[in-house]
């Protein structure tokens, strides 16, 4: 059995620094990488994706609303139109970036509410995908697994794009299958043993405990730990140990056509 294990990276900007990217690196198959929207800025962008680069991971494009202050995390009322335009813009960014360094752009990742407002949201499903798809049907879209996937992953085929399924195991979930908003208790997991033992029940099962304790169905195709988590190092090492010892190989992510 292979899974992609993901992180969020390069989210530093200017003079102030976020996350652990050069400690986290080895533990990871796959780097989501901020667009200069929520977070980082060119020199970021550049020096996140040489390091992916020189570790052998996949890389994306992780572009969000265009909310530095609030880091991403906020609902923006923007057009289907503005949306579509502002994915085009940070992901061409990215692209370029990884074109200066001889390696391909191979996922794009809505990131926060962006990501968020888009599950169970055909219309934003849609101007995401069509957005990805204007710039390259190789590159994968990654989605929140669970309930909406089906609908989903028909928009994706739609489009003539590839889904890849992700799932959390440093966030708590709601019985509906979404993750538990930032703002209440518990929505964050910080606990690598506990990380790494629902990143297993994912991989292996197929599910995940909600926080009222319903067990949620989801295909999982990649796993995320959150690099601005600050346990995040020891969340991706113990998810990968665990995951391995189980005889799971990490590796990119990998459409299924």
């Amino acid at each position: 059995m292979n899974i992609d294990l993901n992180c969020d990276m390069g989210e530093s900007f200017g003079a102030y620094s976020l996350g652990m990217d050069a400690e986290i690196i080895s533990h990871i198959s796959s780097a989501n990488i901020a667009c200069g929207f929520h977070a980082g800025d060119p020199l970021v962008m550049n020096r996140t994706v040489k390091l992916a680069a020189d570790h052998g991971i996949g890389i994306g494009a992780h572009p969000g609303f265009p909310d530095l202050m609030g880091f991403g995390r906020r609902n923006m009322d923007c057009s289907l139109d503005e949306i579509h335009n502002y994915l085009i813009y940070q992901i061409g960014a990215l692209q370029a970036f990884c074109t200066s360094h001889g390696v391909r752009l191979r996922h794009v990742k809505p990131h926060g509410a962006l990501y968020n407002m888009a599950v169970g949201n055909e219309p934003l499903a849609r101007a995401i995908a069509q957005a990805i798809s204007r710039i390259d049907r190789t590159i994968f879209m990654v989605a929140l697994a669970g309930k909406h996937a089906g609908c989903l992953a028909a928009i994706a085929q739609e489009e003539g794009i590839n889904m890849i399924f992700e799932a959390f195991p440093d966030r708590a979930y709601t019985a509906e299958g979404t993750l538990v908003s930032r703002r209440q208790p518990g929505a964050v997991i910080h606990d690598p043993d506990l990380a790494a033992e629902r990143a297993l029940r994912m991989a292996t099962e197929g599910t995940v405990i909600a926080l009222d304790g319903t067990r949620v169905p989801m295909t999982v195709d990649t796993l995320c730990v959150h690099g601005d988590n600050p346990s995040a190092v020891a969340l991706a090492r113990t998810i990968r140990n665990r995951l391995e010892a189980s005889g799971i190989t990490i590796t990119p992510m990998t459409a299924h056509v």
